[in-house]
């Protein structure tokens, strides 16, 4: 987690899977809790592998408002997908 001015940045690295699902929820609700003010961005750049949990967890936490930060072919895609099966609702 890194804390920083307008936003607190949580960065993932090697899998999204089996229990590092709940770990990422753990620190993203965390995160939530010290906001005062500022935005969550989930950067996803260094993961290479996202199970189903992973994947569901992860349209959730952008459905509630997070920034999901990706490169590269594979997590690009997998974010766009779930930006096109999981639309923001901001009413």
């Amino acid at each position: 987690m890194q804390d920083g001015h307008d936003q607190i940045r949580l960065k993932l690295e090697g899998k999204l899977a089996g229990p590092w699902v709940a770990e990422l929820e753990e620190a993203w609700r965390a995160a939530r809790r010290e906001l005062a003010g500022r935005s969550v961005a989930l950067d996803v750049t260094a993961v290479r592998y996202v199970d189903e949990a992973g994947k569901y967890l992860l349209a959730l936490l952008r459905g509630s408002g997070t920034r999901v930060i990706a490169s590269g072919t594979a997590m690009t895609e997998l974010v766009q997908t779930i930006a096109n099966d999981w639309p923001l609702s901001r009413e």
